[in-house]
């Protein structure tokens, strides 16, 4: 979808910003460039709709060359977020949403259920916010809107440049979890700026990690980037805590859970207590295969049936959920273990922080031996 060939820019002074990057983004793709300031992220952004023009190479979109095109006619066909958002002050949310659907001549009907529908897309209640102007919004409000004005001509290609990076650490991460969840439902093409490497790791379907210069030092998966780093400039940016930067986009797999006994809500303590073993709890489960609690030992002396003595599970995650979200988790609720469920809610096992390591340790060797996690063979103590 977006092509990049050899594309370089040099200004009259001498300074290069961008030398003979090479680049591919698919369809549908989110690719990251992230790097130090002044390392020509932002200007190969903008080289794409040219606002910046290129000095030397070519730039495709949807495989036309776009070095020597109408720049009015590609840059409405072109979504573009900034970190200020840039809305216009005098006109109400609904009228900065609709502004390149106006100027493309749509009518006003068709302008204002596009708007509207943008709106609700982004989290925002059209009923609400349509008629408010930009001063009386927050900050991440703005942002919001500022997306959803980007897709208002329903472009292919959207580019971002650091579009969530002037709101506080709270809204930031609520935006984030919202983008994620507008790109799986419109799918477009997206450059996304950051000088951030956490929030590289935690949108990006690929990152382009850019040195000085304009250099280009490594693109590839989040997890290959962190787990194995092209170069000791890469290794230096994302930094000696990259182990734990993995935990993100390392996602909890069925190999990686334990299998503790489990006993049904229905089954009498008697049934519970020889199901346990020498085990001192037990999983609880309601009669559809649902997490109903966990039992221990200690109760299972008596008359009655589990489900009167079945404590509340409040630690647990979904499976593909992220290594990261588990430790959390875990942390959250001062947990030793806690359950996983699959899409439907079904108990599949337990993730204990032993096997959260293992997890993060294959994952780790896989990405730097270049196999799949399940053909790491580790090495632990007990092999010793």
């Amino acid at each position: 979808m977006i092509r990049l060939d050899g594309v370089s820019k040099q200004y009259p002074d001498g300074t290069v910003a961008v030398h003979e990057l090479s680049l591919d983004v698919a369809q549908g793709e989110l690719v990251v460039l992230v790097g130090p300031s002044g390392c020509g992220k932002t200007t190969t952004m903008k080289m794409v709709n040219r606002l910046v023009e290129p000095s030397s190479g070519r730039i495709f979109v949807d495989g036309a060359d776009v070095t020597h095109a109408d720049t009015v006619k590609l840059r409405r066909g072109i979504g573009y977020v900034i970190q200020n958002v840039g809305l216009f002050p005098h006109r109400s949310i609904q009228e900065n949403v609709a502004v390149v659907p106006e100027l493309s001549g749509w009518p006003r009907a068709r302008r204002k259920e596009r708007a509207h529908e943008l709106l609700a897309l982004v989290g925002l209640d059209p009923d609400i916010y349509a008629r408010r102007y930009p001063h009386e919004l927050s900050g991440g409000q703005r942002q919001r809107v500022g997306v959803a004005r980007a897709l208002a001509a329903d472009p292919p290609v959207l580019l971002m440049d650091e579009p969530f990076s002037a709101v506080d650490p709270v809204v930031r991460s609520q935006l984030q979890d919202e983008f994620l969840r507008l790109q799986s439902d419109v799918r477009k093409t997206i450059l996304f700026v950051t000088h951030d490497i956490e929030e590289a790791v935690r949108l990006g379907d690929r990152i382009a990690v850019f040195a000085q210069g304009g250099r280009l030092e490594q693109f590839d998966t989040p997890a290959a980037v962190l787990g194995s780093p092209a170069t000791p400039f890469v290794a230096d940016f994302v930094g000696f805590d990259r182990g734990l930067k993995q935990l993100s986009v390392t996602p909890v797999t069925v190999s990686d859970l334990e299998q503790p006994p489990v006993v049904r809500a229905d089954d009498s303590l008697t049934v519970a207590a020889a199901a346990m073993g020498t085990s001192r709890w037990a999983v609880v489960l309601d009669a559809g295969g649902g997490l109903a609690g966990w039992i221990s030992r200690e109760v299972t002396t008596g008359d009655g049936a589990v489900r009167d003595h079945a404590r509340r599970m409040e630690a647990w995650v979904g499976l593909d959920d992220s290594l990261k979200v588990a430790f959390a988790e875990m942390l959250q609720w001062n947990a030793g273990w806690i359950a996983v469920l699959d899409a439907e809610d079904r108990y599949l096992g337990v993730l204990t922080p032993a096997t959260l390591h293992a997890a993060l340790r294959r994952s780790v060797e896989a990405e730097s031996q270049a196999i799949p996690p399940s053909e790491v063979d580790l090495i632990t103590v007990n092999d010793a």
